[in-house]
């Protein structure tokens, strides 16, 4: 760092490593101050650069929510296929792992959960974004294929298995996040995983 740089409270950053910077800022001051009071000016800041630097990668405030969001949806189909790991080949289990993930990731991450499913960061979805949202309900669509059979998604009633779990699932989370499941989600997360495997095989009946 030059003299001149400290003097301005900024650093240099390898061209991969200025995106990286920006994107753990922006996730700290999504958690801190929420989506109305996201700064990209207060970002820039955190991440040690000048209130310019972002353009490099994001060429605004959206576009960094896009991808703080992108981010979120690669952590969640990883949380989830990180609790199938443990589930073994059950069919059933692996359905009710990749559903405890789901709510595992929100209830540990609740601010990029919401800007992940609403917000700034749903206008003019880029490519990746939109692929990186679809290969995280991947995972749910094919546990309730594989639990349903290979050919149960060729018919409406799938698609509606597939519906009712992640209802299930996406309700519970939001609940979850806005306080309104006090008497269980205050506490530890290893005490709500029968509750969510129950409710989990009560949305496909099993």
């Amino acid at each position: 760092m030059t003299v001149r740089e400290k003097a301005a409270g900024t650093m240099r950053y390898h061209h991969g490593e200025l995106r990286e910077a920006l994107l753990a800022a922006a996730e700290m001051e999504l958690t801190e101050k929420g989506e109305d009071g996201f700064s990209l000016r207060s970002t820039a800041k955190r991440a040690g650069v000048s209130h310019a630097a972002p353009a490099h990668h994001f060429k605004d405030v959206t576009a960094l929510l896009q991808g703080l969001a992108q981010r979120g949806f690669e952590r969640l189909t990883a949380t989830m296929k990180e609790e199938q790991a443990e589930a073994g080949d059950d069919p059933e289990a692996l359905y009710v792992a990749a559903g405890v993930g789901y709510i595992r990731f929100a209830a540990e991450n609740p601010a990029l959960f919401q800007l992940m499913f609403g917000g700034r960061s749903h206008h003019g979805v880029p490519t990746e974004f939109a692929k990186a949202a679809d290969a995280s309900f991947s995972v749910l669509v094919n546990a309730v294929a594989r639990l349903r059979g290979a050919d149960a998604l060729k018919a409406e009633e799938g698609w509606r298995d597939v519906a009712a779990a992640w209802m299930m699932l996406h309700g519970y989370a939001h609940l979850a996040i806005g306080g309104k499941l006090g008497w269980l989600t205050g506490q530890p997360f290893d005490r709500q995983r029968p509750v969510i495997a129950d409710l989990a095989r009560r949305a496909l009946r099993l």
